[in-house]
């Protein structure tokens, strides 16, 4: 594993080829540095425990391990030992090689011929600055039979004090116990985000499809905001905020947005998900754009 970062005047990120992970992102306030994404709890370690990462051939899990496409059936094997799904991809559990690296720009690529899973593939992750914004860029080409791929990123964000979430959607997902879809339904008013609002705090874990790409995170507390823009291909995310009944010794520091092109279970569902069928040799590509804004420190003038 190596570990590298970039920076210009504006930002600064550390990164990890395990994973292909984001380990930390801040901009540079007038004063300190201002956390974009969530900061690691310990050092360097698996992309599980980082700020973001890059979920490729698809995101999220497929019911029963198990899809049929074409007329073959086709099957995972749980690539975690927390989880009995296949999850989120290889992408976050493989090691990269780092192929480019100048101050501000970074590309990391991957093969995947893996047991586990039917899925043959290049992959290749770009991290790009420029001014405030960070650019990350995701190309994935089928090496194996026709299949159906998908795109997406797992970042974490801080969840402070009230911390709001504007991204526009137009239904989502009811969930069953595993955290599978089962019904979809008018996105509710306590999870309507179609205006910023403040995250609740308890236990959230659904997809939201009709996205429009943009999304808007602000820390008031921070003075700080983050807009995110999504490539037409990414017409859904997932929302997930944690539940110290579930994660222990979590107190609602973080969340995730996870901007996807696919739909949970996607490759069970009779329209694919958003899920696009790649012949051998063809590809599949996306970016997202995250801008830093800060308002500027007002300066204290001594009382007479």
């Amino acid at each position: 594993m190596s570990v590298f970062t970039l920076e210009n005047d504006r930002l600064g990120l550390q990164a990890s080829t395990d994973g292909a992970a984001i380990w930390r992102f801040f901009a540079k306030g007038e004063r300190e540095e201002i956390p974009l994404m969530r900061a690691p709890a310990a050092g360097v370690g698996r992309a599980e425990a980082s700020a973001c990462f890059p979920l490729v051939p698809f995101g999220n899990r497929v019911s029963g391990n198990r899809f049929s496409f074409e007329g073959v059936t086709h099957e995972f094997a749980p690539n975690t030992d927390w989880d009995k799904h296949y999850l989120h991809g290889d992408g976050w559990t493989s090691e990269w090689r780092l192929a480019e690296l100048t101050r501000d720009r970074a590309r990391l690529v991957m093969s995947n011929d893996r047991a586990g899973t039917p899925y043959r593939y290049d992959a290749a992750q770009t991290l790009a600055l420029d001014g405030p914004t960070l650019t990350l860029s995701l190309e994935v080409v089928n090496r194996g039979a026709p299949l159906p791929f998908g795109l997406g990123w797992h970042p974490y964000f801080p969840l402070t004090e009230g911390a709001t979430l504007c991204a526009p959607a137009t239904a989502f997902w009811l969930e069953r116990s595993d955290f599978l879809p089962t019904e979809l339904v008018a996105v509710p008013a306590e999870l309507d985000f179609a205006v910023a609002r403040e995250l609740p705090r308890r236990w959230v874990t659904h997809g939201f499809e009709g996205w429009n790409g943009t999304c808007e995170i602000a820390w008031p507390d921070r003075q700080a905001r983050l807009k995110l823009d999504a490539d037409g291909l990414f017409g859904r995310y997932f929302l997930f905020v944690s539940d110290p009944k579930h994660h222990a010794g979590y107190n609602y520091e973080f969340f995730a947005f996870e901007p996807m092109s696919r739909s949970a279970n996607g490759h069970n569902l009779q329209d694919g998900g958003g899920l696009r069928r790649l012949a051998t040799g063809e590809s599949l590509s996306g970016r997202i754009r995250f801008t830093a804004e800060l308002e500027p420190v007002t300066p204290k003038h001594p009382s007479f």
